[in-house]
């Protein structure tokens, strides 16, 4: 049944005194400011959860899709780094390929079994929920490099742990997506990294256990999904279908019950055509400022620090949550991997092709990391790789790099070669238009954590 949400037909349908007592919660917004500011912060609040849903569309719903990974449970591992032919998501990792996987765990837990690996073997699996919190991670930081088996376990699943399993990791919501990185050491080191991969397996618990099989949970009805209409007012009824599978949580309970008095309410249908005209001025104007508000807090943020976490480590900051996706979503919490960058130059200017640039690392303040780092271009607005002769994407620690004399790192940054002899540490970039550094650091030390060390600022170089 297709509910319309307007109080001309709700109230066509009732007397005035049954208007008092059936009318829906969300019809109450009347004060057009009000509602316009409801619709402000639920926009901010969806953002992260509509991107996410994005990528699922792409990867789970629409097996014609180069993105598709085979349907839920299973792993799909990437063999190979990203080039500029991957867009799929913004700001690719480059130096470690992934390996997705959608987990739907409705109806059992899943049980994830991972290798032992070598101490210099990097390795990591990020557990993300619907609301794009980071709620568990299986890797060498997180869980250390003895092989595992790890319980991932839905909001209502009450049944006792079986022997073998190390830990238990709980999502939120019924969908949880995994994102497993692999450190490649260098291009020869494919085949071993295509091995570790196929060791990665998901199980269903009663495979697992070797007991029956659970009553299959219903076909889920996924929301269409037009990307150049899903962040507009069609957003409230995709984060209304995302919401029936994320159970509310007491800190969001309040929020729930604010958002519901614009129509945002789990499973519910929405109509936009039919609200009244101001409110759907006044949704529409909502949206455009939590758009503008968005863009602010992105030209304002200068590392990753606060952007990604469980939800504790959010600490309910949910603008913070939609600039992590949109500058870069599914980036590690900060115990993982560090990121940080600049768009700009030392004199305040954006970095664009066709000038020359220098990243320089002082003696004794190469990025403190304990795995690895490395500095990866991307094009903008769309934050992805760059094309260039050569095929080099980023610069990493395990790169032979060539020391300056005096012990520090200087990385070059230009369309073309360098005419001194450092193309081992040139960073291709685009003969024009406008591009970011991205530097990521796996492992940080708490130096950086605690904000006491800086990457550098990229310098002009005279021609």
């Amino acid at each position: 049944m297709n509910l319309v949400f307007s109080r001309r037909r709700l109230l066509a349908g009732m007397g005035a005194v049954g208007a008092s007592l059936m009318m829906p919660r969300w019809v109450l917004a009347d004060d057009i400011s009000e509602f316009q500011a409801i619709a402000q912060q639920a926009w901010i609040y969806a953002y992260p959860m509509l991107m996410h849903y994005q990528t699922l569309e792409k990867q789970l719903l629409n097996p014609n899709a180069p993105e598709y990974v085979g349907g839920f449970n299973r792993f799909r591992h990437y063999s190979q780094l990203y080039t500029p032919a991957n867009r799929e998501i913004v700001t690719p990792n480059n130096d470690t390929p992934y390996s997705w996987a959608w987990l739907d765990l409705r109806s059992e837990p899943q049980v994830l079994s991972v290798p032992a690996v070598d101490q210099d073997r990097y390795y990591v699996h990020q557990l993300v929920d619907q609301y794009t919190h980071n709620f568990g991670y299986v890797g060498v930081l997180g869980t250390g490099r003895e092989a595992g088996d790890y319980l991932i376990a839905g909001p209502n699943w009450q049944g006792p742990t079986p022997s073998g399993i190390k830990a238990v990791l709980r999502s939120e919501t019924e969908i949880v997506m995994v994102l497993g990185r692999t450190g490649l050491k260098n291009a020869d080191d494919m085949p071993a990294v295509r091995a570790l991969q196929q060791q990665y397996r998901l199980r269903g618990l009663h495979q697992y256990t070797a007991g029956p099989a659970p009553t299959a949970a219903a076909p889920i009805a996924w929301p269409a999904w037009d990307s150049k209409s899903g962040l507009g007012p069609a957003f409230i009824g995709v984060l209304n279908q995302i919401l029936a599978l994320c159970p509310t949580q007491p800190s969001e309970q309040a929020l729930r019950e604010r958002f519901a008095t614009i129509g945002i309410v789990p499973g519910q249908p929405f109509d936009f055509a039919a609200l009244p005209a101001n409110q759907q001025q006044g949704l529409i104007a909502g949206i455009q400022q939590a758009q503008a508000q968005l863009q602010t807090a992105v030209t304002q943020t200068r590392s990753t620090l606060g952007l990604f976490g469980n939800r504790e480590a959010m600490h309910g900051n949910y603008v913070n949550r939609a600039v992590g996706a949109l500058m870069g979503i599914y980036g590690n919490s900060v115990e993982e991997a560090f990121y940080t960058g600049s768009r700009l130059d030392n004199q305040g200017q954006p970095l664009l092709g066709g000038r020359r640039y220098r990243l320089r690392f002082a003696p004794g303040q190469l990025p403190p990391a304990s795995e690895f780092w490395s500095l990866t271009l991307y094009d903008l607005p769309d934050r992805q790789l760059v094309a260039n002769a050569i095929d080099r994407y980023c610069l990493s620690s395990r790169d032979a790099l060539q020391a300056d004399s005096d012990g520090g790192l200087t990385l070059m940054m230009q369309s073309g070669a360098p005419e001194q002899d450092a193309s081992s540490n040139w960073l291709p970039t685009p003969q024009s238009g406008a591009f970011t550094l991205i530097l990521r650091l796996y492992g940080p030390t708490q130096d950086v954590v605690e904000q006491r060390w800086r990457m550098p600022v990229v310098e002009v170089v005279s021609v």
